[in-house]
């Protein structure tokens, strides 16, 4: 029994880690997608193209 506990306690403390570092990984994907995506918007707002339509619309 004692062996049972010990085996299920590392089954989720490896579950937990590879949830976390997966979780990192795609927060850090996200928050540098999220400043590129800014980036265009604002590129896209400032240019001087004579298209008058929204940006966030094409």
């Amino acid at each position: 029994m004692f062996w049972k506990i010990v085996l299920a306690v590392a089954v989720i403390w490896i579950a937990l880690a590879v949830v976390g570092a997966l979780t990192k990984a795609l927060f850090s994907i996200l928050v540098i997608s999220a400043v590129v995506f800014g980036l265009y918007l604002l590129f896209k707002a400032m240019s001087g193209s004579g298209d008058k339509s929204d940006v966030t619309r094409r």
